[in-house]
C-alpha cells in the first residue's frame, strides 16, 4: 500500500476509528508492514493525568510493553523522557533495561527501536522489533516517521473532538434547563419584588450552598411556586 494511502486510512472520521486503541493498532500494523525485517510493532500514547493505552501487532509483544510501563525502565520510558529515538542494535550485548532485555531475548527479539512523536502535551511512541541484530538502524526514516507524525496529529484532533462533544452535551443540557430556570427566576422576582439579575443570583447562591445543580434548584422552586420559601429567599437576596 502506498504511503499516501496509509495516511489516508488514518484520516478515517468514523467514531470507531477515532478511539485511541484503534488509532494505535492501525499505527502499529501499518508501521510493521512497511518496515523491512520487522517482526512486529507496538504503540502507546501518554498524556498527563490520563491512562496510557497501548497496542501490539502480536500477543508476545504485550509483555514487552507491560514490563516497561510497570518498571519505568526500557526504550519506551527512555524515549518519553528524552523525546528522541531510543534503539538497541543487539539486545544480546546490550546491558541496559535488564527486565525488558531478558523478556525480549526470551521472545526471540534481538533488536528494537522506539520513536516518540510529541503533539500538544501528548506523546505517541512507536516501537519496532526484529529477530535480527542491526536490522532497524534506518527504521525511523521514510514511511514510518510519516505514519507516526500523522498518528500523533490524529490523536490530538480526536482529543479536541471529544472535548467539543462534551462541551456540546453540557450546552445542550443548559439549553434544556433554561425554561425552568427562567420560570423559577420569575417566581423569585414575584416573591421578593426584585429584578431578574437579583433573582438569578438567589438561585445560583442556593445551588452553590447546597451543592445542587442550578436546574434542580429551579425545578424545586417551580414545583412549590415559591410557597413557603419567602423567608429563605429574602435572606439570600441580601
Amino acid at each position: 500500500m502506498p504511503a499516501r494511502d496509509r495516511v489516508g486510512h488514518w484520516g478515517d472520521e468514523s467514531a470507531e476509528a477515532a478511539l485511541p486503541g484503534r488509532r494505535l493498532s492501525a499505527l502499529a500494523e501499518q508501521a510493521a508492514r512497511c518496515t523491512a525485517d520487522c517482526c512486529g510493532a507496538s504503540s502507546t500514547v501518554a498524556e498527563a493525568g490520563a491512562e496510557r493505552p497501548a497496542a501490539v501487532t502480536h500477543p508476545d509483544l504485550a509483555g514487552l510493553v507491560a514490563v516497561q510501563l510497570r518498571s519505568g525502565d526500557g526504550p519506551i520510558p527512555a524515549a518519553l523522557e528524552r523525546g528522541e529515538p531510543v534503539d538497541s542494535a543487539d539486545l544480546l550485548h546490550d546491558e541496559r533495561w535488564p527486565e525488558y532485555r531478558a523478556l525480549a531475548l526470551d521472545s526471540g527479539v534481538r533488536s528494537s527501536v522506539t520513536l516518540p512523536f510529541r503533539r500538544s502535551g501528548l506523546t505517541v511512541t512507536l516501537s519496532l522489533y526484529s529477530f535480527r541484530p542491526g536490522a532497524l538502524d534506518d527504521a525511523w526514516h521514510g514511511p514510518v516517521h510519516a505514519l507516526g507524525e500523522f498518528a500523533a496529529s490524529c490523536l490530538v484532533r480526536d482529543r479536541s473532538y471529544r472535548a467539543a462533544l462534551t462541551e456540546l452535551d453540557h450546552l445542550g443540557a443548559a439549553l434544556r434547563s433554561r425554561p425552568v430556570v427562567d420560570q423559577a427566576c420569575g417566581i423569585v422576582m414575584h416573591v421578593l419584588g426584585c429584578d431578574a439579575e437579583a433573582a438569578f443570583g438567589v438561585l445560583r447562591r442556593i445551588s452553590q450552598g447546597t451543592n445542587r445543580k442550578l436546574a434542580d434548584v429551579a425545578a424545586g422552586v417551580v414545583s412549590r411556586r415559591g410557597r413557603g420559601l419567602e423567608r429563605d429567599l429574602a435572606a439570600l437576596l441580601n
